[in-house]
């Protein structure tokens, strides 16, 4: 099996419990938007100390010009996107959301690969495709990890699905980009660009909270140990599931590791079933086999 895709699905491995994680701790945090804004920012924040330490034990230089500007554009458009994609979950519309964002957050770095490196080959662009129904299927249905009940979506809650995936997509370039910085500082001042957009969003959205006196604002600070862990456990595995996505991208193309990357929704949905005893449909089943085909196809 080549490098760049095993990366990838090493990738879409650690993505999808750093999101089952992620769902989690906004649950225990209390549920909304402003919670999961809070586990986003305790998970950077740790995976940042951790990045950054790393990066000066080894010696490595501090990233300059585009490398840096890629690095920071990267964490301000995740950041941004996870917002999006959050408010999406919240307003009950899970699994179109999901799979709208899943689709966009692989075909928008397959077409860059595409235009950039010429074609993969018929073989790997049908499994492309076949990737693309895949996590149609895997996605577009409940897993009862985030807050909200599933309901039909808005034209609303549908843009923001779009425009979350779209980030995705925009942040696997990005991150690509600046990988070329090498592989920890890239994905350190990814995390100082996450870290301001979260932060400015989670004051905006808290102003109206804090207004109510003492007992918001601490509520605004406080976190429950639960929400911590789980943070902490995002900060692991989705910090090395960026790590190994860098790692992808510079062992091969970028198509092929975004597309492999993006199957992570699988990884979330079987997690929810062993911790949380939740049985995937056979619409997931059919999905994750067809999965397993894309990834033979791309393979060859």
């Amino acid at each position: 099996m080549q490098g760049n895709v095993l990366m990838g699905l090493l990738a879409a491995f650690f993505w999808g419990g750093g999101d089952f994680s992620g769902g989690m701790g906004a649950k225990r945090a209390g549920g909304s938007v402003r919670d999961a804004l809070r586990i986003i920012l305790l998970s950077h924040a740790a995976s940042f100390t951790v990045l950054f330490t790393a990066a000066i034990l080894r010696g490595d230089h501090f990233p300059h010009g585009a490398p840096l500007y890629w690095g920071l554009a990267a964490g301000v458009t995740g950041g941004l996107s996870l917002t999006c994609f959050y408010i999406a979950l919240a307003r009950g519309a899970m699994g179109a959301s999901a799979a709208v964002s899943g689709l966009l957050a692989a075909a928008i770095p397959a077409v860059v690969s595409i235009v950039a490196e010429g074609s993969p080959g018929a073989s790997r662009l049908l499994g492309f495709l076949v990737a693309g129904v895949a996590i149609w299927m895997v996605a577009a249905a409940p897993t009862g990890v985030l807050e909200g009940p599933q309901a039909a979506p808005a034209a609303s809650t549908m843009i923001l699905a779009i425009v979350a995936g779209a980030g995705f997509g925009v942040y696997f370039v990005a991150l690509k980009l600046a990988g070329a910085a090498g592989i920890v500082w890239p994905m350190a001042t990814a995390r100082m660009g996450s870290i301001t957009a979260c932060s400015v969003l989670l004051l905006l959205l808290s102003r109206g909270a804090t207004a109510g006196g003492p007992a918001s604002r601490g509520a605004f600070v406080k976190l429950p140990r639960s929400a911590v862990a789980w943070a902490l456990s995002t900060a692991l595995l989705d910090t090395s599931g960026n790590l190994l996505f860098i790692c992808a991208t510079r062992a091969g193309r970028l198509d092929v590791a975004s597309v492999l990357a993006s199957l992570y929704p699988a990884t979330t949905i079987l997690l929810a079933g062993w911790v949380l005893k939740e049985h995937f449909s056979r619409r997931q089943a059919i999905g994750m086999a067809i999965a397993a085909v894309a990834v033979v196809m791309i393979t060859l």
